[in-house]
């Protein structure tokens, strides 16, 4: 993970305009990787929805 796509990614995250596993494949890391620099870092790691099998046919 570069600094620089990781502290574009975490703006982005932060910003809401990329989910966790958006900005991890930004940083080109994990989403559990993502997730653990977020939290070491003291950003807190939101919540994702979780989709019924009916939501993914839409």
């Amino acid at each position: 993970m570069s600094r620089k796509s990781f502290t574009a990614a975490l703006t982005l995250y932060r910003s809401r305009t990329l989910t966790l596993e958006q900005a991890a494949s930004h940083s080109g890391v994990s989403p559990s990787q993502f997730e653990s620099a977020l939290r070491s870092r003291g950003v807190p790691v939101r919540e994702q929805p979780t989709r019924s099998p009916a939501d993914a046919a839409e």
